[in-house]
This record gives C-alpha cells, sequence and structure tokens, in this order.
C-alpha cells in the first residue's frame, strides 16, 4: 500500500524513466494492474506504463476495455490528466478489429458526459468522437437514426451499466451531440454541427486540442477583430435627422 502522492508521482514517470530501463518490464504487471483498478487519477495516470505493457511484451488484461469504460465519469473533462487520457484512449480505441457495441458505448458515454463538460473540452471530443466514427462506420447508426428520445427515460442507453456489451448504445441515437449544435459557445455548435454533414474520409487531428484550457479559449476571443454592424438601413444625420421622424416635429437643438 503506497501513499496517494506517492502513487501519483511514480505513475508519472514510470513509462518513460523506469520500464525502458528496466531487464524484465513484465515484473511491473502485478503494480500496474492493482494501480489500475484503484480508480480515479490513480488508473489514469497507470494508462501509460499498461499500454507499453501491452503494445510491446504482450500483456494480457481481459478486462482492460471495461475498466476503461468505468474511467469515463463527469470529472474526466476536468481532471489535471485529461490529455494523457484521451492521448492513451485515442490509442486504444483506433484498432479496426474492436466491436462496434464497444465503440459505440464509449461514443454514447462521452456524449453523455459531453452535456456537462466546459467548452475547451467540447471542442477536443467532438473531432474526437468523429473520428471514432470514422474508423468504425458501422456505428454510423448512431448519427442515422432518424429523431431522438422525448426525454431522457426513452433512450434505450443505459449510462450506469458498467458492462459496454450491456449498456444497449448500438439501439440508441447521439441526440446529446444535437443538443450541443445551440451550445451558447458558437466554436461549439459550429463542430456539433459537423455531424448533419458527411464525414470526410480524413481523420482530424486533436493532438493540437488535447490541453486547450479555458484561458485560451477566452484570450482567443478577445483578440477577435470586432465586426461593424449597421443598426440602422438609413444613414443618420444629426440626432433628428431621419425623414418623417416624429421627434424633429415636436423637438428642436437650437
Amino acid at each position: 500500500q503506497l501513499p496517494t502522492g506517492l502513487y501519483k508521482k511514480v505513475l508519472v514517470i514510470l513509462h518513460d524513466s523506469v520500464l525502458p530501463y528496466m531487464n524484465e518490464p513484465t515484473l511491473m504487471m502485478d503494480f500496474l494492474t492493482v494501480a489500475y483498478g484503484i480508480g480515479g487519477a490513480i488508473s489514469l495516470l497507470a494508462l501509460n506504463g499498461l499500454f507499453i505493457l501491452i503494445h510491446q511484451h504482450n500483456l494480457e488484461y481481459p478486462d482492460f476495455y471495461k475498466k476503461l469504460y468505468s474511467l469515463l465519469d463527469p470529472s474526466i473533462y476536468h481532471v489535471k490528466y485529461r490529455a494523457r487520457f484521451f492521448h492513451l484512449t485515442d490509442l486504444f480505441l483506433s484498432s479496426s478489429h474492436l466491436p462496434a457495441y464497444l465503440v459505440a458505448a464509449f461514443i454514447k458515454r462521452l456524449s453523455r458526459l459531453a452535456l456537462t463538460a466546459p467548452p475547451e473540452s467540447l471542442l477536443m471530443i467532438i473531432p474526437f468522437i468523429c473520428n471514432l466514427f470514422r474508423r468504425h462506420p458501422a456505428c454510423k447508426v448512431l448519427v442515422h437514426r432518424p429523431g431522438g428520445p422525448g426525454d431522457m427515460s426513452e433512450d434505450p442507453y443505459i449510462m450506469e451499466e458498467e458492462e459496454p456489451s450491456e449498456s444497449r448504445a448500438l439501439e440508441s441515437c447521439l441526440w446529446e451531440i444535437q443538443s450541443l449544435q445551440n451550445h451558447y459557445h458558437p466554436d461549439v455548435a459550429k463542430a456539433a454541427a459537423v455531424l448533419n454533414q458527411s464525414l470526410s474520409e480524413m481523420e482530424d487531428d486533436i493532438s493540437g486540442l488535447l490541453e486547450l484550457s479555458g484561458y485560451e479559449l477566452f484570450d482567443k476571443e478577445v483578440k477577435k477583430k470586432a465586426i461593424d454592424v449597421p443598426l440602422e438601413f438609413e444613414q443618420i444625420r444629426g440626432l433628428f435627422g431621419k425623414k418623417n421622424d416624429i421627434f424633429a416635429e415636436h423637438f428642436s437643438l437650437d
């Protein structure tokens, strides 16, 4: 048992400062799988080391995707290690051999959580979801299924289900992204509207969006050049200069 702070310090550097220099990196399997099962930020940080063991040292982890799916909670869009988590999740979901029900479950859960996410996270997660549709065309039924539920209770998707195969995600539709098309932030609404059109074959590069912060988003808006908006059809000539202006009949500036 390690203190939480020490767990985090070890896991942050394990994948690049420890595992490459070990003669037998597989000795860390038990440590990393236990850390992955703890939950919260520790599980997120354990993903890096697990990825190396799975990718380079043939580690088999039968419930890996089930655990990854369970890590998706409302805090995932706010945590300090958000960029690291979504970078690795993008890699884990890149295989074309993943079943459609699994990818659909991830798409639905990410979309449902997006309803309460900040704009900087939405500008990253919407292209992320679009990329999943490009890799797994069988999931496009979520977009093309007409209409959406009148209320949350009519959606067949079971948000509380821990097993992706039992979540009934493929029976649902992506009404959450449709809702985001009315988002108060124009960039988010524009990004969500992409799903109304046919997606291009080229994947979106999300690497530059993973660490997008609210400060950067605000700074970008502040630096935009203001556009002069005409407020009158007729050009003003003084305070009472309009034709047939009732004020000009009764008032004078003399």
